[in-house]
């Protein structure tokens, strides 16, 4: 009867969760994520990025944990971290200013395809010579630990006070070179013979360049729709937002184009259209971010056994010495040629190349692709982005001060809001006005708002009233401002304009 036996097995197996089962699933599940989330107020308070306190969580549900639970399906980890990255690189890309990151797109152009060429044969050469590596091994390690990580450069350099044009280099590096990076791993991961190089960059640029193009076309209609559509619930402009980031990514890579450049390309066009309701839009693509970052996290840290992880400790550190002290800074200094920019400001970007749960994610693709010491690839990478990420995360601060780099206290951005008011052809936009404004004092007639648009209402200290044009604006009111279709932009840039300058910001040289 041993067949009658296996089929029953078979059927216990197939069984779907009875709802105990899942209840108990989803307890598990909440206690994890309110846990994850009270780890976000050690990470603020610590400055490690939170990606430590995540795989420390899912290292501690894990095998040789306190649950012991056994997981080791790559293939699963490597799709949900895909998903996770599309939904990261989405919130990077809106929260990136265009006004800083123009200026740093040659830069960082040059740090995402030149820079990680010679960062991948840097540290390639030293994986192979050092640790003993087989070219195919240390050429992979190269390529994976050589991307910067979205979601540990975006939450650690917006708490460090860096000047504009530093920023803008590091985030869109982190933003663009996931994109050659995923090909050349792929290419690397396979047990056939790879491509003559030049067919290998050519592939690179075409899929780039294939991705760039869907990225800023699916972002321009998608604004473009979006200001000119007005959706019957405000609540529906964060979902659309998102829905068009994700779409763009699904449109490169179903062309094989570059998916990953694609949604971050669309994502900052959106994020510097003026959308309606953009706060809202803000907040929900942040609260996905932390969403993405603690299930990718823990997952990561789920997948990893420690008691495998001490026999690569120490290659770990010296593949991870030789990418921060050399490869990193040549690659730095490689691609920064071209541009007259400061030594200081150079050896701040080397140190600031964070590592995060990307590489990770990148090490499971050898894994899935079962290459020869796949394992100990995913163990060494692991190691090295923890231990790097403990020394290069909480120092940042420390190192950009000691090069005189760190960025005196700036008039605080304006918070605006904009609703739609189809049948008045017009938008009612609301204003907040926060600490560090200095629109603090400035009377609403001083405003010098273009025709058509008026401050209709004042809030302040839980009371409301129409204001007159000698009503003395502070900190902290926010204000109903209509302006009409036609005037809207010009209205918008003034009240920027007046709280970074002041009364006198035509005069002074702010814009507006």
């Amino acid at each position: 009867m041993p067949g009658g036996r296996s089929g029953d097995k078979r059927e216990g197996k197939d069984r779907p969760l009875t709802v105990h089962q899942l209840n108990a699933l989803l307890l598990i599940c909440s206690l994890v994520l309110l846990i994850a989330v009270a780890a976000v107020r050690i990470s603020s308070r610590s400055g490690l990025p939170s990606l430590l306190l995540y795989l420390g969580i899912g290292v501690a549900i894990g095998q040789d944990g306190i649950f012991n639970v056994k997981f080791d399906n790559a293939g699963l980890t490597q799709v949900i971290g895909y998903a996770a990255l599309v939904v990261i690189l989405a919130e990077g890309g809106l929260g990136t200013k265009w006004k800083e990151i123009k200026p740093a797109l040659p830069a960082a152009a040059m740090l995402s395809t030149v820079g990680i060429a010679v960062s991948v044969g840097v540290t390639a050469a030293g994986a192979h010579y050092l640790v003993g590596l087989e070219w195919q091994q240390a050429v992979i390690i190269g390529a994976v630990v050589s991307s910067t990580d979205a979601a540990a450069v975006f939450s650690v350099l917006r708490r460090v006070p860096l000047p504009s044009r530093i920023t803008g280099v590091l985030e869109a590096e982190s933003g663009f070179n996931d994109a050659p990076v995923v090909i050349l791993v792929i290419a690397l991961s396979t047990t056939e013979p790879v491509e003559e190089w030049y067919i290998l960059v050519g592939t690179i640029l075409l899929e780039l360049a294939i991705g760039a193009a869907i990225g800023l076309a699916v972002g321009w209609l998608g604004a473009y729709g979006l200001r000119h559509v007005a959706l019957p619930a405000s609540g529906l402009y964060p979902i659309a937002v998102m829905a068009i980031a994700v779409t763009a990514y699904a449109i490169g890579a179903l062309v094989h184009g570059s998916g990953f450049l694609a949604v971050y390309l669309a994502a900052m066009v959106l994020g510097n259209s003026k959308l309606p309701h953009w706060p809202a839009t803000r907040g929900f693509a942040d609260g996905l971010g932390w969403i993405a970052q603690i299930g990718m996290f823990v997952l990561l840290g789920l997948l990893v056994t420690p008691h495998e992880l001490v026999r690569d400790f120490w290659p770990a550190v010296v593949i991870g010495l030789v990418l921060t002290m050399a490869a990193r800074p040549l690659s730095v200094v490689v691609s920064l040629l071209p541009f007259r920019i400061p030594w200081r400001e150079r050896a701040l970007m080397s140190w600031a190349g964070l590592r995060g749960a990307v590489p990770i994610i990148l090490a499971t693709i050898p894994l899935v692709s079962g290459i020869e010491g796949s394992k100990r690839i995913f163990n060494i990478v692991f190691v090295l982005v923890v231990v790097y990420t403990l020394v290069q995360g909480p120092t940042l601060p420390w190192v950009a001060k000691s090069l005189n780099l760190g960025n005196g206290a700036e008039a605080a951005d304006l918070g605006i809001e904009s609703a739609p008011l189809e049948r008045l052809r017009g938008h009612l936009l609301s204003v907040a006005i926060p600490e560090k404004s200095r629109m603090h004092g400035v009377e609403v007639g001083e405003l010098r708002l273009p025709a058509g648009a008026a401050v209709t209402l004042v809030v302040r200290e839980s009371r409301s009233f129409v204001p007159s044009p000698t009503t003395v604006l502070r900190r902290g009111d926010e204000l109903l401002v209509v302006a009409t279709d036609p005037v809207r932009d010009a209205a918008e840039a003034r009240l920027r304009a007046v709280g970074q300058g002041g009364k006198l910001a035509g005069w002074l040289g702010t814009g507006g």
